[in-house]
């Protein structure tokens, strides 16, 4: 496999491989041993899904050097992580829908991890085995809630608030990528994972200490310096080095 996709036709709902913009339909199950069909499926009428439907999103916060240096942190001991609701997530190309336009709310650029196997208190040096691959994110985060509530969860589920995909890269290293978020074609977020405090395999192994992943679980690894606010009419983009690019707008 290499970048995986979920998408709806006709009602129908199926993964399938991407090669050069085109879908080759998955046989079997995308988190067993799948084969794909030959002949690619006509785009047209093709709508991109989020790339899984997870049981929840686990969220990293304060996992960039830059980004602790930023806020005048010292890093943390180990990863701080809360819990984002699946009902926030939001696909490729879909729109960030601010819930209270007098808060100020920002982007995060974000690599995600998505789970391949079920996996319970894991080692480090074992969790890569249990991962089927990564994709781009962003957590959206209400600043006035997020302060007032004095912990991250409600100001970063609100409906919409993940946007995730387009893609699964399940061939990739994911501990030196270029990662930067665009704001209406200007560059606002300019780092590389290289930065990252706790490296995916840590996260995964930390994760599965305190709960078990299932298949299609996703774990945001952290936003890098740079995070700013949006407003309506914005459009926003995730470029991560070796993945397809993340596009939103905002209303």
């Amino acid at each position: 496999m290499a970048a995986i996709g979920r998408f709806s036709k006709s009602n129908e709902i199926f993964y399938a491989k991407v090669v050069d913009g085109e879908i080759f339909r998955l046989q079997g199950d995308v988190f067993g041993s799948p084969s794909f069909e030959r002949k690619p499926t006509p785009r047209k009428g093709v709508k991109t899904l989020v790339p899984v439907v997870p049981s929840k999103i686990i969220a990293v916060g304060v996992n960039y050097l830059d980004h602790a240096r930023e806020m005048g942190r010292e890093l943390p001991k180990e990863p701080l992580i809360w819990l984002k609701a699946p009902t926030s997530l939001l696909p490729d190309g879909g729109k960030i829908e601010i819930s209270f336009p007098e808060h100020r709310t920002d982007f995060e650029a974000e690599l995600a991890i998505v789970i391949g196997r079920k996996i319970h208190n894991v080692t480090p040096t074992t969790a890569a085995r249990y991962i089927l691959g990564y994709t781009a994110a962003q957590d959206i985060s209400d600043r006035h809630i997020q302060k007032s509530d004095g912990q991250w969860a409600r100001c970063k589920s609100f409906d919409t608030f993940t946007p995730l995909g387009p893609y699964i890269e399940t061939q990739i290293d994911p501990n030196d990528l270029n990662i930067q978020q665009f704001q209406n074609g200007q560059l606002r977020q300019n780092s590389n994972t290289n930065q990252l405090i706790f490296k995916p395999a840590q996260l995964v192994s930390f994760v599965s200490t305190c709960m078990t992943l299932l298949p299609g679980d996703v774990i945001l690894t952290g936003t890098p310096s740079g995070v700013g606010p949006i407003q309506s009419g914005d459009k926003l983009e995730v470029r991560i080095q070796g993945l397809a690019p993340l596009i939103n707008t905002v209303k």
